[in-house]
């Protein structure tokens, strides 16, 4: 069995969605989660709430905001003394038309990559500096599969957003292993979260999963399951590795 037992993990974006289901697989198997979100009520309290505020705590930040990593970050590591894995899963999914206004389609690439790209690269930076003078630690980014097969035309910059932390991660992997650190590259096709819902309400859920060899859309377990098993340690040497999660929608 998975155990997490003496492990802080700081969860992104953990107020809902996939987020919310990594917080509360952590907390099963013994583990203690800093859960940020953009806001810090509603259902960031009530997860809270459930798991106990002595096995979560609450960080808020807005990822949107230049700097707001760093501050996430201290505020998380001075719970406990110490955050053992970093879930680099926040997103935005927001969609940028080629012909729309040039300075609504500049402000949602921008956007976007601060959010899905520049944000986790500040979170990896706090990380790698705090782990290589601890003797190790374990970095779980969440990509995409659009990041190996690209997305549809309105979301090209949410595309590159992916791309860059799946080459980010194997970075990470290639250059900081020698000091005990390990990273980890997720990337899930369709999951019943309200990062789809757009596109759900529009096509419904049956036509996301007809595009599924599986013939459904993978739901928010699939994924905290595969985290919570890197956050373990007992995949060391798949350090540097994209794990996909889409039902055979995209095969590499």
């Amino acid at each position: 069995m998975i155990d997490l037992s003496n492990k802080v993990v700081l969860v992104t974006g953990g107020g809902g969605g996939i987020g919310a289901a990594i917080v509360r697989k952590v907390v099963q198997l013994g583990g203690d989660v800093v859960l940020h979100d953009v806001r810090t009520g509603g259902k960031a309290a009530e997860i809270q709430q459930e798991l106990g505020a002595g096995r979560v705590h609450l960080v808020e930040g807005d990822l949107a905001q230049v700097g707001a990593a760093q501050q996430i970050w201290a505020k998380g590591q001075a719970w406990k003394g110490r955050i053992d894995v970093l879930v680099n899963n926040a997103g935005i999914y927001e969609s940028a038309d080629i012909d729309h206004d040039f300075d609504v389609w500049s402000k949602s690439w921008a956007r976007t990559l601060q959010v899905n790209l520049v944000a986790p690269g500040d979170f990896c930076r706090e990380a790698l500096r705090h782990y290589r003078g601890r003797g190790g630690g374990i970095i779980i980014n969440l990509a995409s599969r659009a990041a190996f097969r690209g997305d549809d035309a309105d979301y090209m910059h949410y595309a590159a957003s992916k791309g860059g932390v799946v080459a980010m991660t194997r970075t990470i992997a290639r250059h900081f292993g020698r000091q005990g650190i390990t990273a980890f590259a997720i990337a899930p096709g369709f999951v019943r979260t309200n990062l789809n819902k757009d596109f759900f309400d529009k096509f419904g859920v049956a036509a996301a999963a007809e595009s599924i060899p599986l013939g459904e859309v993978a739901e928010p377990e699939d994924i905290a399951n595969t985290v919570a098993f890197l956050a373990s340690g007992l995949a060391k040497h798949a350090t540097g590795t994209t794990i996909d999660i889409n039902g055979a929608s995209y095969v590499r």
